[in-house]
């Protein structure tokens, strides 16, 4: 299910980021960056905080092997990495 307001809900450094991340890379910005970037306070530093402890926190997995496994998984679900 896509949420319309993470297509027009930001403010305007997200939107410039936006549109820099579709320049550098012919692509438009992953719905996770618009879902991180759009109630930062809400839910996306909290959940940041989460995946920057799981992808390069202290694991038995190198980092190499954690994002591997998550453009996999990624791969799998049929959703951006």
């Amino acid at each position: 299910m896509r949420l319309e307001v993470l297509n027009r809900g930001h403010k305007l450094r997200h939107k410039l980021l936006f549109k820099m991340i579709r320049v550098m890379s012919s692509h438009p910005a992953p719905d996770v960056v618009k879902l991180l970037t759009y109630r930062g306070d809400f839910f996306g530093t909290p959940m940041n905080e989460v995946f920057q402890e799981a992808m390069r926190g202290p694991s038995e997995w190198s980092i190499g092997d954690r994002e591997m496994m998550a453009s996999f998984v990624s791969k799998t679900n049929e959703c951006e990495f």
